[in-house]
This record gives C-alpha cells, structure tokens and sequence, in this order.
C-alpha cells in the first residue's frame, strides 16, 4: 500500500541542546556541530542550502561550503548564474545545513560579498583539472539549446589550455556570508525540539535566546 506524504513522520531522541552547554560564540559553536557531522561518515556535510531574494521572490538550491575564516561562511559559484545576480542586487541570504543522521539543523541569515581575488585564485588553483575546466565551460543558469553545446565547449577549452595551467575565469570566484543570526535546531521527542538562538547585538555582542519549537 502507498503511504501518504502526511503519515511519514520520523521520532527523534538521540540528543539534546542546552542554552548553558553551548558556545558563546556562534561560530565555534557550528564549527563544533560540523566537526561531528564529518565524523559521522555523512555524505557531503558541506552541503548547504543557499537561499536568495530578487524582486521579493526567494530562491534557493544547494551549494558547498569550502571554508569558514574571519567568522564568514565561504563558497565558490559562477557570478553571472541565477544566485550571483541576485546576491549582486540583494546581498541578505539563509544558509540551511541540515545533518539527519544527528537530528540537526543550522539557519544562517547574514549578508554576502565576493572574497579577494587572491583567495579566489587561491581556491581554484586547489581544484581537480576537469573542475576548472568545467568552470570554463557552463554559462551557468543560461538557456542552451542541447547537451552538444557544452560537449563542443568542453572540447574547446581543452584544447584551449591543453599543457597550460587553466587561470580562474573572471566570472568565478568566491563568496563569504558574514552572520547575524545562526540558530541551532535539535530534534528531540513529540516534536518539543531544542532550538538556540544567537543574534548579533548592535553592541558587537552575540545575544543568546531559546525558541519554542
């Protein structure tokens, strides 16, 4: 028999969140989080939700995560794809991490900006040949009219930089989300889940609160 999207529920139990157990620093608090998730063999703990806003409309799809540094979130795209004209017009995003086999949740709200084009280069210089290649390659988030197109592109390229070190494209690089409110989520029984709130004061302070599930 086929079960109904309604009656799919799971029970959660392994774990707890205290307000007075955590960091005081939202940051090495995720950093902790993200540690036991890469010591759970889950596959791609890097994997993140990135939501974005133009013309009022939100937009999201999933991304990675490439590094955390000076307390921003850092991740690589395409600047001319969908998500880097909208983040060139409004730079307040969401990023969702969601872990399942730790009954945990991360909510990042903060505002983006492109890194340094050194650490941009940096980046893509540490990345597999047919990775920088492939960035090369796709108009990201263009209309093409067939695969074919990105078969003869690829064959350009590689013939473009063939025994060449591949340069970045210059519309590839990185970006950094800088918080202003992360919240933790652990599932826990009758769906009474722990939820921590850290907001960023206008003293400079992270503002640590409980919310109702």
């Amino acid at each position: 028999m086929k079960q109904s999207i309604a009656d799919i529920r799971k029970e959660y139990s392994s774990l707890s969140l205290k307000a007075s157990e955590v960091d005081a620093n939202p940051v090495d608090q995720f950093l902790s989080w993200f540690n036991m998730a890469l010591n759970a063999d889950i596959m791609e703990p890097n994997a993140m939700t990135l939501s974005t806003v133009e013309e009022n409309k939100p937009s999201s799809r999933i991304v990675l995560l490439k590094g955390v540094e000076n307390e921003e979130f850092v991740f690589y795209t395409n600047y001319n794809s969908s998500k880097g004209r909208q983040m060139a017009l409004n730079p307040n995003v969401t990023l969702n991490f969601f872990w399942p086999e730790l009954e945990r949740q991360v909510r990042i709200d903060g505002t983006v900006q492109k890194v340094d084009e050194a650490t941009s280069d940096a980046y893509f210089q540490s990345r597999p040949r047919g990775s920088q290649i492939g960035a090369w390659v796709s108009p990201q988030s263009e209309v093409i009219e067939k695969r074919a197109f990105l078969n003869e592109r690829l064959e350009e390229i590689e013939l473009r930089f063939q025994n060449k070190e591949i340069e970045r494209p210059p519309h590839w690089g990185g970006y950094s989300v800088k918080p202003y409110m992360i919240e933790f989520w652990q599932g826990r029984p009758s769906r009474l889940h722990d939820r921590i709130r850290y907001t960023f004061s206008e003293s400079g302070n992270w503002k640590i609160e409980r919310l109702a599930p």
